[in-house]
């Protein structure tokens, strides 16, 4: 295939065209390198898979960049990554960021896909932050969205968006809802990134509320995983799918698995809770095991071994 990914210098993007080029498709490989955090970082991130053969990498912004004409070189697959992270950063006037990476460029990029008529797939990185605070556990497909967060709020603006496009022009989207993703180039700012340099390094972790939140923690190879099953079916998919690691555990039993692997000793500092993080999520991927055969396979400890030799490897 020739797949366009957005989004490729982040943590998931990178990934998956590193393992789409590794599995000989072709990439198109899109990011406007954002200051979100080091753009060094992200550099990394590109040239981990930029000089691998079928590689083309574009600096550009989704909101500006020529869409018709990137299509244009006979793209099958987009991979829509692209997007503004983290609820701590989505209130007051930031919100207008989120609002521009995450709706008004959803938005521009499906209006060219609809022009260009010839995808097999458009699959679209949701989170299960469009949840909020789930009414059950494992929380499926039909559980009613009332995100609990200005970043959730977009990032179910986009799902619409892709149904709507699907459901009005045939633009053959597929909405995934992420849980809470891990493994090697993790952004810093993501929990398992600051934990573990913390470990190695012996320095204070930061934990916002008690530490008894509980999530669904989900390895980075197993998500990529699913995104290329999607891509290489042929049937139509549900509009929306949950992905989700199935290890709902709390942050302190993490915790306790990092001191174990890494031998040290952590100095845990609490503070106050995020204002607008949920104290749970759990995911049900049922739906994806049907219509993709797609199952977690890394177990949390093993993921966070991988991540902590990739943490370990970058110091």
């Amino acid at each position: 295939m020739k797949a366009l990914v957005t989004g490729a210098a982040g943590f998931v993007g990178s990934t998956l065209s590193r393992t789409l080029l590794r599995q000989g498709h072709s990439v198109l490989a899109l990011d406007n390198l954002s200051n979100y955090y080091d753009r060094p970082l992200k550099r990394q991130n590109v040239d981990s898979y930029s000089g691998l053969p079928g590689c083309t990498f574009i600096e550009a912004d989704l909101n500006m960049v020529d869409l018709d004409d990137l299509l244009s070189g006979g793209i099958d697959v987009v991979f829509h990554l692209a997007g503004q992270p983290g609820i701590r950063g989505s209130w007051g006037q930031e919100f207008t960021t989120y609002t521009r990476a995450n709706v008004d460029a959803t938005q521009r990029l499906l209006e060219a896909c609809m022009r260009y008529g010839k995808l097999r797939r458009f699959v679209y990185a949701s989170s299960s932050s469009v949840y909020g605070q789930a009414e059950t556990y494992p929380t499926s497909e039909t559980t009613l969205p009332r995100p609990f967060s200005p970043y959730g709020v977009t990032k179910l603006a986009g799902e619409h968006l892709t149904g709507l496009y699907r459901a009005n022009y045939g633009v053959p989207t597929v909405a995934f809802r992420f849980f809470t993703v891990y493994g090697p180039a993790q952004r810093p700012d993501m929990a398992f990134t600051r934990f573990l340099r913390a470990a190695v390094s012996g320095t204070p972790i930061s934990i916002y509320g008690s530490g008894e939140q509980v999530r669904d923690f989900t390895f980075v190879d197993d998500i990529v995983t699913a995104l290329i099953l999607s891509a290489q079916s042929n049937g139509v998919l549900p509009p929306v799918m949950n992905l989700s690691g199935g290890s709902s555990v709390s942050v302190n039993a993490v915790l306790d698995t990092i001191k174990r692997i890494s031998d040290n000793e952590l100095l845990v500092d609490y503070t106050s809770p995020v204002k607008g993080d949920v104290t749970r999520t759990g995911g049900d991927s049922s739906l994806a095991l049907s219509e993709l055969g797609w199952a977690p396979e890394t177990p949390l400890s093993e993921g966070l071994r991988r991540h902590l030799e990739w943490v370990l490897a970058t110091q």
